[in-house]
């Protein structure tokens, strides 16, 4: 399959996965906030994708992410029933399982993104800022934070804005005071688990891996910059 057949394919997946959630969502309103992302990061990726295809790789885990991004907006994220699928597979919950009170499926969200976008920023320094070495995978990893920070400093705004119930569900804390916090975490922790995959297979399969690393963390200039000019 070529590779645009490829993105026209997951494209109708993804449009069929969104059309199907968007009927009834739990609450209307945070579906809409919620689906800012999409009506945002989809557009952007169609239009670039002749100037910046990304590889299919980056492609599905995008894919995969918004796709449990759109189950989040339906039943918004403090409220899907990730525990009652898993008693109808196991007759049992996975909360009584692990011992959780509240519904971690933002945790998993979060988790998710780290774990799913850091790869298609990775391709991003690779192609763009040809970034190599120990960059190519702490900048990713960097980025990713960077990016989970400004999410939920996003959401503290937007439920400062709308308030009421609708802030609530769109910032959906559940009374945890270090959510920001967690969330983060765990964003942080998914991009680092992804780039230690990433190293792992490149230290396998890469002959050049060392060299690249070391050579990269050597320093290019010794002369300070900004003494008589800035740079």
């Amino acid at each position: 399959m070529s590779h645009h057949r490829y993105m026209v394919l997951l494209g109708g997946l993804f449009a069929m996965v969104w059309a199907a959630l968007s009927i009834h969502p739990l609450y209307r309103a945070d579906w809409l906030v919620e689906n800012i992302l999409v009506f945002v990061s989809v557009p952007v990726l169609a239009l670039t994708s002749r100037a910046f295809p990304f590889s299919r790789v980056s492609y599905t885990l995008i894919f995969v992410f918004l796709c449990m991004h759109e189950v989040g907006a339906h039943y918004t994220y403090a409220k899907v029933p990730y525990d009652a699928w898993f008693q109808a597979l196991t007759g049992d919950t996975l909360n009584s399982w692990l011992g959780w009170e509240r519904n971690h499926f933002d945790r998993f969200a979060h988790f998710g993104f780290g774990l799913l976008l850091a790869y298609p920023i990775r391709e991003i320094f690779l192609r763009v800022a040809d970034a190599r070495g120990f960059w190519a995978y702490y900048l990713p990893l960097d980025v990713t934070m960077a990016f989970s920070a400004l999410f939920e400093l996003i959401e503290w705004a937007a439920a400062l804005v709308f308030g009421g119930d609708l802030g609530a569900a769109y910032l959906g804390t559940q009374g945890d005071p270090w959510d920001s916090h967690k969330d983060i975490a765990l964003a942080s922790l998914g991009a680092l688990v992804a780039m230690l995959l990433n190293a792992a297979i490149n230290l396998r399969f890469q002959r050049d891996f060392a060299r690249e690393w070391t050579e990269s963390l050597r320093v290019k200039r010794k002369r300070p910059l900004g003494e008589d000019a800035l740079p």
